[in-house]
């Protein structure tokens, strides 16, 4: 009989289990910036490749390569490529795929400073890129070229809580002779794994739901093929984005944890989402576990769970908007999300202040739209915060 794989929690705690001598049931601190090898021949084999090792932390480290392998086992992709900070982690993908003449096509309603280091920069290069609602696959479509190397899609959407057809877009980008690279920080690994829906490449900023404890800056990126990741890797490497040891154990860490989190933050946020539905003063709120969302069917058949990610608008808008998060008391006006402690921010003259303001209109968010990440409070605390808050 076939054994049955375990569970994604059991996965979660003991995946990232390496035993040594000493017995230790974490994985130690490698916190060091080089590695001795036993001869000559023994280095030079590991600069060749023949040998599998370590040679400086830039290259590769236990800790990290612990932490890298728990994330691509849990994404069911081939190896995983850590990085300083979830934007080296886009900008390791950027830097693999494309070059000189290549398009991108990607989720308008995207992470600012992703679609800013394109238009800010890599532009500058000779790459062309469209961003487009990748939530109609027509819209895709239309905007491929066959010279796009890749589509790069956020889903659910940041911070207008779109959510893209993952299969399809793979479909589509692979029609176009392109790769899919799926932004997967919203949903983390717990709740969608895009590798299995056909994406090529799935990345995280760690920095949310992964650690999940607001004290750790960075990336990992996934690959389902080993001759990509090892081109991604390179890349890494030579860009010098790599992670810090220290930053991988606190991450390995929150990763064991991750379950939990999530379960007990989208409980919460069900139940502010339908609160919030209700309210006189909301004028419209987009979370994908409600039916009212657009995409609710689509997130249910591909995700396991809806998330703990809000975002609303109020009836006044940005004045409105501004007034709550001067008024709130348990939620911490602060941007990020995926922490054990709810946040509430203003993405127009916040996260994607980059942006103009065309561009945010295109991507479907208003400047009266309020991001508000749940923790795992009590959730009637919660909700008599924002009470309170609104009728202040």
């Amino acid at each position: 009989m076939q054994a049955k794989q375990p569970g994604i929690n059991s996965r979660l705690v003991h995946g990232t289990y390496r035993p040594d001598a000493t017995g230790a049931v974490n994985v130690p601190i490698y916190q060091s910036s080089t590695f001795a090898f036993r001869n000559a021949e023994h280095g030079a084999a590991l600069f060749a490749g023949r040998e599998k090792g370590y040679i400086y932390t830039r290259i590769g480290n236990p800790t990290i390569g612990a932490f890298e392998d728990a994330v691509a086992s849990i994404e069911n992709g081939a190896g995983g490529v850590a990085t300083s900070s979830g934007l080296g982690a886009v900008n390791t993908v950027y830097m693999t795929v494309l070059g000189q003449g290549a398009h991108l096509v990607s989720t308008a309603s995207v992470y600012g400073p992703s679609r800013g280091l394109v238009e800010k920069h890599y532009r500058r290069y000779g790459v062309e890129a469209d961003f487009v609602d990748t939530s109609d696959l027509d819209n895709l479509k239309r905007a491929m070229r066959p010279e796009t190397r890749l589509v790069y899609v956020e889903s659910p959407s940041n911070p207008a809580m779109q959510v893209t057809d993952i299969a399809g877009a793979a479909a589509i980008a692979h029609d176009h002779g392109a790769l899919l690279a799926v932004d997967n920080t919203f949903a983390s690994p717990y709740l969608q794994r895009p590798l299995d829906l056909g994406a090529d490449i799935v990345l995280h900023s760690i920095t949310k739901f992964i650690n999940g404890h607001a004290d750790v800056v960075g990336g990992v990126i996934v690959a389902g093929d080993a001759g990509l990741l090892a081109r991604l890797r390179d890349v890494m490497v030579q860009t010098g984005c790599s992670m810090d040891p220290h930053q991988a154990f606190l991450v390995l860490r929150g990763l064991k944890t991750l379950g939990l989190r999530v379960e007990r933050a989208q409980a919460n946020a069900m139940a502010i989402a339908r609160w919030l539905e209700a309210h006189p003063m909301v004028a419209s709120v987009r979370y994908i576990g409600l039916p009212s969302h657009p995409q609710h069917e689509l997130a249910r058949r591909q995700m396991s769970g809806f998330g703990s990610m809000i975002s609303f608008e109020l009836k006044g808008g940005l004045e409105a908007g501004r007034r709550l998060m001067d008024r709130v008391r348990l939620a911490t006006l602060a941007v990020s999300l995926g922490g054990v402690e709810t946040l509430i921010e203003h993405p127009a003259s916040m996260t994607h202040a980059s942006m103009s303001k065309e561009a945010r209109d295109a991507a479907g968010f208003t400047d009266g739209l309020v991001r508000y990440a749940v923790g795992i409070e009590d959730v009637e605390d919660l909700i008599a915060d924002l009470d309170q808050a609104l009728s202040g």
